[in-house]
C-alpha cells in the first residue's frame, strides 16, 4: 500500500500521516560543497528531525573513501522552540512532509495553536545547509516564544588539512517574543563547515533558496517527460535531480559522487563512468558534462605501457585511489562509459581527448582474454561480495558494447574501425559458447563458467544488443528464483537486491522488445519507490547499505527510458539510432529537450509510429513502433 501520494498541482510527493502512524526515513540532497541528509517521521516519542551535514572537501583522514566531515546535529545542539514563560519546549506533531528537491515539514504544537513549518535544502555554492522555519499563530490568545539554543559551535575535530569547525547561526532571536493571534514570523537557522583559519561562510538563506530552485530547475527541465502516467514522469524528474545534483567543487573540480553517506569527492569506474557519464551526455549540462570528462581524465594518468590494471576509484578530491577490490572489470567499464560518452556528447574535441584513452582500454581487454575468448577479471562490481569466477558475463558484455562504440569513434579518425568490430563479433560468440547456458530449464545465461544458480546479471546481454536468448533471459528473470516485488534478487541464493540490476534489467527487457513485460515491472518499480516505503529516489542495496539514494542508480533509471523504452544508441558523433515501443498502458511518450549529438531534438511515440524532431520542427525521422531508425543531426 501507498504511503506518499503525487501533490495534485506540484512536481512533489507528499505524506500525510495517520494518528499514531509511525514512520522513519531521511532524505539526500546536495551543492557543490555540501550535501544534506534530514532524517524526519515519527516514532514511539513522537516528531522525529535530525540535520546531517556533509562537506566532502573536508575531511577527517588522508586519503580515505569515508572519511568526509560530517555528523548528525545534536538534538540540543539545534535551535528549537519553546513556550514561555514554562520555557517547555514545544512538542510537535507532524501533519505533513513534502519533498519536491527540498524537504517541507508541517507540524502542529500547543495543542494546535501554533503551526510551523521548515524548508530544508543545502546551499549551492557554500558549504552550509538550511532550515527556513516559519511559525503561525493560529490560536485565540497570543503566544510567547523563546528558543533552546541560538548560535553555537557543534563540533571541532582535527582533520589532515585543519581543524573543522561545524556550527550554527541563525536570526532566529531577533524574531522571538509575543505571538499574537493570526501572526506569524519566519527565521533561518543555518549548519556551515569549515576550518579554523577560514571565514564562515556569508549567510544569504532567502537567496540561497532561490538558487536551490534554480538548481532543481536547471537538472530537471531538460528531457522532459510526457507520458500521461503521473508517477512515471515525476520519478524520472526526481530520477533527474538526484543523478544530476551529486557534483562537487574540488580540487580537481568538479567531481560527480555517489553520495549516501560515505561516497564524495571521489569516482568510480562504474557509478561516474558507466552509469552516469553516458546519461549526463542527453543532457548537455554544461556542469555535468565537465564532471563526467575529470572522472574519466582521472584514470588517464594509471593508463601505462605495461598495462596494469586501472583502479576502481580515484578518492580524495583526485589525489588518491582504491583499488582493494583488484581488477573487477574497470578497464570495461571505462572502454564502455567513455566511448559512449564521447559519441553521445557529439563534441569531436571530447572524443579526440578520450580516444586514447578508449584505445588504451580496449587493447587492455584484448590482454585479457582467456582462453576462451571472454575477458578476465578478478571481480565484478560487487567487488566479491558475491562470486563472479575468473571471467563474467558483465565484464565481456561492457567489452563488446564498447568495442563496438570504439568502432565508430576510430571512424571519426580516420582510424581503423574494423578491427574493433572483428574484435566485437569474436567476443560475442565467445559470450555465447561460455556464458550462453540451461539453469532450472532455462536456456538463458550463467553468470561465470561453473555457476549453476541464477544471477539478475544474466540481464547484460540486453542492454548490449544481444538477443539470442532474449525469452530465455526475461523467462529467467521474471522466475520465481529472482524475480521479488521489490526488484530482482541479485542471486537465487540470497535476499539481496540491488538495483542497480533491476534497473538494468528493465533497460534490457524494453530494449529487446518485451515491452508489456517490461512496463508492468517497471510500473510496480515506480509505485514502489515514488510512493511507498523510501522515497523518491532509486536505492542501492539492500538489506546491506540501508537502501542509500546513490546518485548513479537514479542516473540508471534515466537509462531505463533514454536506452530501454527508447533504445537510443549512438551511432556517431552525429547520429544515433532508435527502436521505441509504446507500451498498451501508455497513450503516448514524449521526451523532449534531449541535448546530444551536437544538437536538440525530441522523439515522440503514439499508437501509430514514432518520430523525432530537431528542436526548430524539422522531421529527422519516423517509423512504426519497434521498428529500428537512423537519426543523422547533421
Amino acid at each position: 500500500m501507498s504511503r506518499w501520494t503525487i501533490h495534485p498541482t506540484e512536481n512533489a510527493v507528499v505524506w500525510t500521516p495517520a494518528l499514531g502512524e509511525a514512520h522513519t526515513d531521511d532524505y539526500e540532497m546536495a551543492g557543490y560543497r555540501c550535501a544534506f541528509v534530514v532524517k524526519y517521521g515519527t516514532d514511539e516519542r513522537g516528531f522525529v528531525l535530525t540535520h546531517h551535514p556533509i562537506f566532502p572537501t573536508l575531511r577527517l583522514r588522508p586519503n580515505n573513501t569515508h572519511a568526509t566531515y560530517q555528523m548528525d546535529v545534536p538534538d540540543e545542539k539545534w535551535p528549537r522552540l519553546v513556550l514561555l514563560p514554562e520555557r517547555e519546549p514545544v512538542k510537535e506533531t507532524l501533519v505533513r512532509v513534502k519533498l519536491n528537491g527540498t524537504i517541507e515539514i508541517e507540524t502542529t504544537a500547543a495543542e494546535g495553536r501554533l503551526k510551523i513549518r521548515r524548508i530544508c535544502f543545502p546551499s549551492t555554492e557554500v558549504r552550509a545547509a538550511y532550515e527556513i522555519l516559519t511559525a503561525e499563530n493560529t490560536g485565540a490568545e497570543p503566544l510567547e516564544l523563546g528558543a533552546t539554543i541560538l548560535d553555537n559551535e557543534v563540533d571541532q575535530t582535527m582533520g589532515p588539512m585543519g581543524i573543522n569547525i561545524c556550527e550554527i547561526k541563525t536570526d532566529l532571536g531577533s524574531r522571538l517574543g509575543i505571538l499574537s493571534p493570526g501572526a506569524s514570523f519566519t527565521a533561518w537557522i543555518a549548519v556551515t563547515g569549515r576550518v579554523a583559519n577560514e571565514n564562515p561562510p556569508a549567510e544569504d538563506p532567502a537567496a540561497e533558496y532561490l538558487r536551490r530552485l534554480r538548481t532543481i530547475e536547471r537538472l530537471t527541465a531538460p528531457m522532459k517527460l510526457e507520458t500521461g502516467n503521473r508517477a512515471l514522469d515525476l520519478m524520472f524528474r526526481f530520477a533527474k535531480l538526484r543523478a544530476g545534483e551529486s557534483v562537487y567543487r574540488t580540487r580537481y573540480g568538479l567531481i560527480h559522487s555517489p553520495g549516501g553517506y560515505s561516497y564524495f569527492a571521489a569516482t568510480w569506474c562504474n557509478d561516474q563512468v558507466e552509469y552516469a557519464g553516458p546519461y549526463f551526455a542527453y543532457t548537455g549540462d554544461p556542469d555535468l558534462i565537465e564532471a563526467s570528462l575529470n572522472a574519466y581524465r582521472m584514470y588517464m594518468p594509471f593508463m601505462s605501457d605495461r598495462y596494469e590494471p586501472i583502479p576502481s576509484s580515484v578518492i580524495a578530491e583526485g589525489i588518491d585511489y582504491w583499488n582493494g577490490a583488484g581488477d573487477r572489470g574497470d578497464a570495461a567499464m571505462y572502454l564502455y562509459g567513455a566511448a559512449r560518452f564521447a559519441l553521445t556528447v557529439g563534441d569531436r574535441e571530447i572524443a579526440r581527448e578520450l580516444w586514447p584513452a578508449v584505445k588504451w582500454c580496449a587493447e587492455y581487454c584484448e590482454r585479457k582474454k582467456n582462453a576462451a575468448g571472454v575477458i578476465a577479471s578478478d571481480r565484478d562490481e560487487l567487488e566479491g561480495r558475491f562470486p563472479s569466477g575468473d571471467a563474467n558475463l558483465c565484464t565481456s558484455t561492457l567489452c563488446y558494447a564498447g568495442l563496438l562504440a570504439a568502432a565508430e569513434l576510430a571512424d571519426v579518425f580516420g582510424e581503423d574501425g574494423d578491427q574493433y568490430r572483428l574484435r566485437a563479433g569474436e567476443l560475442r560468440d565467445a559470450i555465447e559458447r561460455v556464458f550462453g547456458h540451461t539453469i532450472h530449464g532455462i536456456p538463458a545465461y550463467r553468470y561465470y563458467d561453473g555457476c549453476e544458480v541464477m544471477r539478475s546479471w544474466i540481464c547484460m546481454p540486453l542492454c548490449v544488443g544481444i538477443y539470442d536468448r532474449a525469452g530465455a533471459t526475461v523467462e529467467a528473470l521474471t522466475s520465481r528464483w529472482l524475480m521479488r516485488p521489490d526488484g530482482f534478487l541479485t542471486s537465487e541464493e540470497s535476499e539481496t537486491i540491488w538495483d542497480r540490476s533491476t534497473l538494468y534489467s528493465l533497460r534490457g527487457i524494453f530494449a529487446s522488445g518485451y515491452t508489456e513485460e517490461a512496463f508492468s515491472l517497471l510500473s510496480r518499480y515506480v509505485e514502489n519507490r515514488l510512493l511507498s516505503e523510501r522515497v523518491p529516489y532509486a536505492v542501492e542495496a539492500y538489506p546491506e547499505g540501508g537502501r542509500r539514494q546513490l546518485s548513479g542508480e537514479s542516473a540508471l533509471f534515466c537509462k531505463v527510458i533514454l536506452e530501454g523504452m527508447l533504445d537510443l544508441t549512438p551511432a556517431s558523433l552525429t547520429s544515433f539510432t532508435v527502436k521505441p515501443t509504446l507500451p498498451a498502458g501508455l497513450d503516448h511518450i514524449t521526451l523532449e529537450n534531449i541535448r546530444a549529438f551536437g544538437g536538440v531534438f525530441t522523439v515522440s511515440v503514439k499508437k501509430d509510429g514514432w518520430t523525432v524532431s530537431r528542436s526548430d520542427g524539422v522531421l529527422l525521422g519516423e517509423g512504426k513502433n519497434g521498428e529500428k531508425g537512423l537519426i543523422p543531426l547533421a
